[in-house]
């Protein structure tokens, strides 16, 4: 299934009342684990970073020709202190399952910065940033680990995946959507949700190829190491040699490509 979903943000003011609802964009995607690809989505704009940076999220009213709830706007609360975005960060144009920039106004809006816990602003690199080291043979078990999570793609042969490993390839969390972004916006999410952020000693596997956007939703999050089936895009290197990001590609069978940042590897 492919459906849109808007979402919608608001701002607590003074006391418990919270701001009207603006619209922040609409995307594409899978129904299922929505609250997750939201949460997952304001990481990845860099709006929010904590559990408590979000006060609510909840289901607006929404209905079909037949008057049946439709699920598919979603408003949210940004938590006490958290200010909405700027204009420059409301997506113009709808999100397609398969791009997870779209509408982006400009390229120094996609090179985000991550504020820690005292308000300054950190690069990107100092959130990806992590000593700890993962084996090769673990890396090349983590695609057949995905699969065996995909349910859903095994049903339809028609979604994406993204799963979070620990360094012993046990896994931590999959999602799966009809766009990448999405599945790893719903893992990223997830992390967020249970209070797990940042992920600095997991890996982030993905089904399809590693783009611009996945290199820095996985910096955002503090992911050291991103793994992907399919190639990286010549920015997606970049980005990742640019922030400190272990980046790999063409992960299958019993080899695999690492482009940037091989400290992290072992054997």
């Amino acid at each position: 299934m492919e459906e849109p979903l808007q979402i919608r943000l608001s701002a607590l003011a003074h006391g418990p009342a919270a701001t009207p609802p603006r619209d922040l964009t609409v995307t594409m995607r899978t129904p299922g684990h929505d609250f997750d690809l939201v949460a997952g989505f304001l990481v990845g704009e860099a709006i929010v970073r904590a559990p408590d940076d979000i006060a609510m999220m909840r289901y607006c009213a929404g209905t079909n020709e037949a008057g049946e709830q439709t699920f598919n706007v979603i408003d949210v609360t940004l938590g006490a202190g958290i200010p909405l975005p700027g204009a420059e960060t409301q997506r113009q144009v709808l999100t397609s399952s398969a791009c997870g920039i779209c509408g982006t106004t400009s390229i120094d809006q996609v090179r985000k910065t991550v504020p820690d816990s005292v308000g300054s602003e950190l690069s990107l690199s100092t959130a990806a940033e992590s000593a700890w080291r993962v084996s090769v043979g673990t890396l090349l078990e983590l695609p057949d680990a995905l699969r065996d999570g995909q349910g859903l793609f095994a049903k339809t042969g028609g979604v994406h995946a993204a799963g979070l490993f620990t360094a012993y390839g046990a896994v931590v969390c999959v999602r799966e959507d009809v766009g990448r972004h999405n599945a790893v916006d719903k893992v990223v999410g997830w992390a967020l949700r249970e209070g797990r952020l940042p992920l600095r000693d997991t890996v982030l596997q993905v089904s399809g190829r590693a783009s611009f956007e996945l290199v820095q939703k996985a910096a955002l999050a503090g992911i050291p190491v991103l793994a992907a089936v399919g190639a990286p895009s010549s920015l997606a290197v970049e980005l990742a040699d640019e922030l400190g990001l272990t980046l790999i590609g063409f992960s299958r069978g019993r080899s695999l490509n690492v482009y940037t940042h091989t400290r992290r590897i072992e054997g």
